[in-house]
């Protein structure tokens, strides 16, 4: 086990409180767009988390009020038409690469969006595990409008899944933008929040989690990302033996001995 607090990255913020992890791009001035470097440092970072000891959640947040503008026009798209199949491959593995590493990293992930979230940023927020909004949030999976396929990222496994096929294949053939309304409508956004309340809105959601049974919260984030490709039968068994293993830990007797007198359990995460 490894400690991030001392973290210091070079392509976006970072800092830890209360075992929550938040992280911000920081390029405010162009609405936070991602490049080769932050891609790969925010890989890294997430694979990290698997072993971090000192973060239970991580809250992904805006700045300046945008959360991100997707793949830089000049530093991503511009040197992406000069390369060759094998180097565009290796870019899109890194890029889907973040996506595995969030949906891995055994941490719960709580978006917390303003303002633009298109392209690679949508792909973030979606996944993200819970996503707050402001109802000035425009989130767009905007893929066609560069000439590419919608199929970025796992955007057509996952998408499809949170807000249903017929949606997702719209938002993704057009690359329109999804209204905060119509996202919450369609269970894409948590819930939506004025633009002065969501990052202590998605703070506290954040804490909450972390002062929750957190190696229990691991167990469910690895179930619900395997049991996509699992049979009901499977899934049921799946669930059988996460949750005996649950039942060892010192949270379930902790939850126990609290219920039992009449007050509330302190979980510690062990």
């Amino acid at each position: 086990m490894t400690e991030l607090a001392t973290l210091r990255p070079k392509h976006f913020l970072w800092s830890v409180d209360n075992r929550v992890a938040r992280i911000a791009l920081d390029r405010p001035d162009r609405k936070n767009p991602l490049t080769f470097d932050s891609y790969a440092e925010l890989r890294d970072t997430f694979r990290a988390l698997v072993y971090a000891s000192d973060v239970d959640v991580v809250l992904f947040a805006s700045n300046g009020g945008n959360f991100c503008s997707g793949g830089d026009v000049r530093d991503i798209i511009g040197p992406l038409v000069a390369m060759d199949m094998k180097q565009l491959l290796a870019f899109t593995r890194m890029t889907g690469d973040l996506v595995k590493a969030m949906i891995g990293c055994g941490k719960p992930i709580v978006a917390a969006v303003d303002g633009v979230c298109v392209g690679a940023g949508a792909i973030i927020a979606m996944a993200s595990d819970m996503r707050l909004a402001t109802p000035r949030a425009k989130c767009a999976f905007l893929f066609t409008r560069v000439g590419l396929a919608g199929c970025d990222m796992g955007a057509c496994a996952m998408l499809p899944r949170i807000i249903g096929q017929g949606r997702a294949a719209e938002l993704l053939y057009t690359g329109r933008v999804m209204s905060a309304e119509e996202g919450e409508r369609w269970g894409f956004w948590n819930a939506l929040h004025p633009p002065d309340a969501l990052d202590e809105a998605a703070l506290k959601l954040a804490r909450e989690l972390a002062a929750g049974p957190t190696f229990a919260h691991g167990i469910t984030k690895t179930q619900l990302a395997q049991e996509w490709s699992m049979g009901l039968e499977q899934a049921i068994e799946a669930e059988a033996q996460a949750q005996a293993i649950c039942m060892q830990t010192r949270d379930f007797e902790r939850a126990y001995r609290a219920f039992m007198e009449k007050r509330t359990p302190v979980f510690e995460g062990d």
